[in-house]
């Protein structure tokens, strides 16, 4: 029976709220988007007439989704190459979704996300669903099929995995620019000294160019280490224009709430750089250069007053 307008509306109403769940279980917006789509598919072969509360069926279903998706994710990720980063969102990206509270924007972050590839499924559906969306655990537990006493053993988990002892420091869009000013500021002044004056001194690099772009398959470590890895990568050469497919214009922005270098050639965004803050510095440098995982930025980008760029000709 084909869906009425009211039903298809109900599921419209709640599309960003379950692209936004997607993306932080799976890290990437292609993914969350298929599990999206899915869900309505679902949603439109049920009968929705008898389908109590709406919001929470359609939750449940995408949530089981991405749990199978997760578990053939972990799969494909083993035979992943070098190393594996979620998918960037640049600000004003809908699916970006909540981060009103410190919890929705720490659990949206490009580092958090990073680090949640250590938990288990259960792990990361609970704590997103509870840390991001405030979801109670008895609503969770459902969704699960677990006890709500359960449901919090596994958060209390989730959050220690995650938790990596960094202060980090949270800064709004005007910080945020300045940050990246700065950094772009030391990076092409030919020195290393001043990258490293604005580094951790346990700073790390890291980049994802999943096989299709040249990315070390380790990190950089350390604060010298990393200035000077910088260094070289931000020197204009004729190398990197030919691989890069022409001179980049580099752009100030934010990326999942962090102060990001968006690098962009002819109006494809070819990498983002996520700057993780702490209170000592910068802590890491995390760099999608996949062109596979930069399609949606690219349309972001494209769609928004990026301005200026900060530097050009690299």
């Amino acid at each position: 029976m084909p869906l009425s307008p009211e039903d298809v509306e109900r599921f419209v109403a709640s599309r960003h709220r379950l692209e936004a769940i997607a993306y932080r279980l799976l890290g990437s917006a292609t993914e969350a988007e298929d599990a999206v789509q899915e869900t309505f598919l679902r949603w439109q072969a049920a009968d929705v007439d008898r389908i109590e509360v709406p919001d929470a069926w359609l939750t449940k279903v995408l949530t089981n989704l991405c749990l199978n998706q997760l578990t053939s994710a972990r799969a494909r990720r083993e035979t992943y190459v070098g190393q594996w980063l979620p998918e960037p969102l640049l600000g004003g990206d809908p699916m970006l979704g909540p981060a009103d509270t410190a919890e929705q924007r720490e659990s949206l972050s490009y580092a958090v996300l990073t680090l949640m590839e250590r938990l288990s499924a259960n792990e990361r559906v609970v704590y997103v669903l509870r840390e991001a969306f405030d979801y109670p655990h008895r609503e969770i537990a459902e969704i699960l099929d677990l006890t709500e006493a359960a449901c919090q053993q596994i958060l209390h988990r989730a959050k220690k995995h995650v938790a990596d002892g960094r202060a980090r420091t949270e800064v709004d869009g005007v910080a945020a620019r300045r940050i990246v000013e700065e950094f772009l500021a030391a990076a092409t002044s030919g020195q290393i000294e001043p990258l490293v004056r604005l580094l951790t001194s346990d700073a790390i690099s890291i980049g994802d160019g999943g096989g299709k772009v040249p990315a070390r398959t380790r990190a950089f470590e350390g604060a010298r280490a990393v200035a000077r890895f910088l260094w070289g990568l931000f020197k204009p050469t004729e190398a990197k224009r030919a691989v890069l497919g022409g001179a980049a214009e580099v752009y100030a922005w934010t990326a999942n709430g962090d102060p990001a270098v968006v690098v962009v050639v002819g109006g494809r965004v070819v990498g983002v750089m996520c700057l993780e803050i702490t209170t000592e510095g910068i802590a890491a440098v995390r760099s999608q250069v996949n062109p596979d995982k930069l399609g949606r930025a690219t349309e972001r980008f494209a769609a928004s007053d990026h301005g200026e760029p900060l530097f050009s000709g690299f």
